[in-house]
């Protein structure tokens, strides 16, 4: 039961009155980011309007991982410093929130590159969000070259939610946090330009269940809060810990609480969602999901049960069992079974979700650290795969079922060479990022006392390695049908987004000692109050 009692630094008697902005410099510079790009919307001229964004987007991020960096080597991180509380104690500034805050830049920095692709029929995103699909105002829109550059500041609003959901020291910020970075998503998720009735759909699905989720987690909220009198992390971990108040209100908290956070990270049995979310969304808001909105989601779960629950931890690890044990077999067995290769890339990352649930399971500093590693080189792996589905398409735009994908390795080589790579890197093969992040998080569930948990991951990732190698004898032992569908050849944007992305898979494959170094050295900074 003390097993994370070490995970959390206890507060000052009396906390700091007042906000130290420096701290919150990145969240801040992003949001701010997101503001300006609503005022070029509505000052600047439409020709205009995209490269402002485009730069505004890009230097805000690249900006704000500057900052991320500066904090990290500020005085408040000294050997001796965990971190730093602030904004009234409703955020934590510590080793975990500056990597996954790095992490989740670097990712969205990459995601954007997608984002402002622009191929020769046209941008993957619809002219005019509100013109009925297949109206004539759509049509005289797609004539006309309208751009839909509200993508940008929605993009950088999502991301500043993004920052904050992990660092939230308090329930009420981390549930605002969640708002923030959902509704944008729900919107970006409606934009597709092709198959526009069915990424509506995937808009509606995701904001209706996104909205029951986070019912629960306000739900959740409104437990602890009349079961510690709190809605401070520190504060109910106290009142846990002194074994105050009505254990029942305490334990339907952390179940409904999990309800909401096991949403946001497409764990099992609220996992409904993501595949028709995947599938319908445009590509690149997909990839921002499938990597930035999971990298905080987890960031903001390990929060919540390493600080507020770190001392109940044999009260809430058997049921994350079943839930990370149910998440890596149905994610990998239902994946074997699906012929559209955005939904095999949704069950694939439900499976995955499993695998990091392991980590997390493992309660301890080198589960922490674990769990940080692999969402890091996931992260670049998944916005890679994604960026190949753009390059492959047909008369009605990106080829998803798997059948058009038949030959591809005779007609391009290098993309299909490229997506079977990430493929053995989603299945753990050995000198791929995968292998690594698969390694370290079983490690530590090992040293956590977790090894039937490892088996299962292991006897999941064997399942998991059929449909990807499947794909790629598709690819590569098929002949082309005669009408298959065309690689584009990728613009600068994608281009660079697909060489991030398998150049990030091999170096943290053979090279993954640094960036193991940085997630064990935040790992050990802890979770503070």
């Amino acid at each position: 039961m003390t097993r994370l009692a070490s995970l959390a630094v206890a507060p000052p008697a009396i906390p700091t009155p007042h906000i130290e902005y420096w701290q919150l410099s990145p969240i801040l510079l992003v949001f701010g980011v997101a503001i300006a790009g609503v005022l070029v919307e509505a000052f600047a001229p439409r020709a205009l309007r995209r490269p402002l964004q485009l730069g505004l987007s890009l230097g805000g991020l690249a900006g704000a991982f500057a900052l991320t960096i500066a904090v990290g080597a500020s005085s408040h991180f000294a050997p001796a410093k965990h971190g730093h509380v602030t904004a009234m104690g409703t955020v934590a500034v510590d080793g975990p929130a500056l990597f996954i805050w790095g992490t989740i830049l670097v990712l969205a920095f990459v995601s954007v590159l997608l984002i402002a692709e622009s191929s020769d029929d046209g941008s993957p995103f619809v002219a005019q969000a509100a013109a009925v699909p297949g109206s004539t105002e759509e049509r005289e829109g797609l004539l006309a070259g309208a751009a839909h550059t509200e993508i940008y500041p929605l993009t950088m609003f999502a991301v500043s939610g993004m920052l904050l959901f992990p660092a939230a020291n308090d329930l009420l910020t981390m549930f605002v946090a969640l708002e923030v970075l959902s509704l944008p998503l729900y919107l970006l998720c409606g934009l597709a330009r092709r198959r526009r009735l069915l990424s509506q759909e995937a808009a509606m699905k995701y904001f209706l269940l996104g909205a029951f989720s986070s019912a629960f987690f306000l739900f959740g909220v409104a437990m602890l809060y009349g079961f510690s009198g709190s809605v401070n992390l520190g504060a109910i971990a106290a009142a846990a810990s002194a074994n105050l108040g009505s254990a029942s209100l305490l334990y339907a908290g952390i179940a409904l609480l999990g309800i909401g956070l096991l949403f946001k990270i497409g764990a099992v049995p609220f996992q409904a969602w993501k595949p028709d979310v995947y599938q319908g969304a445009p590509t690149p808001v997909t990839a921002l999901m499938a990597s930035c909105t999971v990298v905080s989601a987890f960031g903001a779960l390990m929060r919540v049960f390493y600080v507020a629950f770190g001392q109940l931890t044999w009260d809430w690890r058997p049921a994350m069992w079943v839930v990370a044990i149910l998440t890596m077999v149905v994610g990998a067995v239902i994946a074997i079974t699906q012929t559209d290769v955005k939904r095999l890339l949704a069950y694939s990352s439900i499976a995955h979700a499993g695998f990091i649930l392991t980590g997390v399971i493992a309660a301890s500093t080198l589960g922490l650290s674990s769990s940080l590693f692999y969402l890091a080189v996931y992260g670049f792996t998944t916005i890679g795969a994604f960026a190949v589905v753009t390059l492959v398409r047909d008369q009605t735009g990106e080829a998803a079922h798997l059948r058009r994908w038949a030959g591809l390795g005779k007609r391009s080589p290098l993309v299909a060479g490229i997506f079977a790579f990430f493929l053995l890197a989603f299945a753990g093969i050995p000198l791929t990022s995968g292998f690594t992040g698969k390694f370290a998080v079983f490690q530590a569930a090992i040293a956590g006392g977790a090894l039937p948990l490892v088996i299962v991951g292991v006897l999941s990732s064997a399942v998991a390695a059929f449909f990807y190698v499947r794909v790629i004898v598709l690819m590569f032992f098929s002949d082309p049908a005669p009408d298959g569908p065309s690689v584009v050849t990728p613009g600068l944007f994608t281009g660079t987004v697909v060489a991030i992305g398998a150049l990030t898979t091999l170096v943290f494959g053979v090279v993954p000692q640094p960036l193991l170094n940085l997630a064990n050295q935040a790992a050990n900074h802890l979770f503070i109050r």
